[in-house]
């Protein structure tokens, strides 16, 4: 009898049916398009989520979060595997630094601060004409579809915190969308 109570009881929490099971804060797509202009191809993306308790409380503590956007284009092919066309990622660094009391966003050699974290995650949760692929590389006969995801990459992490805190971290959304030859989203 215990037995079975202690069997149901683990799986409810694995299910996340009682109180204080971890739940993944999600990430929405609020928004994904892609546009053929002259140059190639460009995405625009922008996602909706909040951080986590254990993210904010973390960032706050001196651990700075990445924030990672990966994009890949592929042409379909009936005889073999898909063509990759394209991959790009984009990766954001998340900073408190205690000193100024502001938030700090590094993407490759721009920095940039802000006064409350609302700001600085208005900044990470979009992107608007990111150059992803070049014309040369895309035909207008072919049949496209483009691979995206978007996370909080826990991987870049201090070990510790990859090992417990993990579930608490957990931000992440994957799109497979299909898009005609004139480039614009079904």
């Amino acid at each position: 009898m215990f037995a079975r109570i202690a069997i149901a009881a683990f799986f409810a929490l694995l299910l996340g049916l009682l109180p204080g099971a971890a739940r993944a804060d999600g990430v929405e797509l609020a928004q994904l398009t892609t546009r053929r202009v002259d140059d190639g191809l460009e995405l625009s993306f922008t996602t909706r989520f909040e951080l986590g308790r254990l993210a904010e409380d973390a960032l706050h503590k001196g651990v700075p979060l990445y924030f990672v956007a990966e994009a890949q284009v592929l042409r379909n092919r009936w005889y073999w595997r898909d063509a990759r066309i394209a991959t790009v990622d984009r990766t954001w660094r998340l900073a408190w630094q205690s000193l100024t009391r502001q938030y700090r966003i590094s993407n490759g050699g721009l920095h940039q601060s802000f006064a409350t974290l609302d700001e600085a995650l208005s900044v990470i949760r979009g992107i608007s004409n990111w150059h992803i692929a070049e014309p040369k590389d895309i035909e207008d006969g072919g049949s496209y579809y483009l691979e995206f995801s978007y996370k909080l990459d826990v991987t870049q992490l201090p070990r510790p915190m990859q090992i417990g805190l993990q579930s608490g971290f957990a931000l992440s959304i994957e799109q497979k969308r299909n898009f005609a030859p004139d480039f614009t989203l079904r």
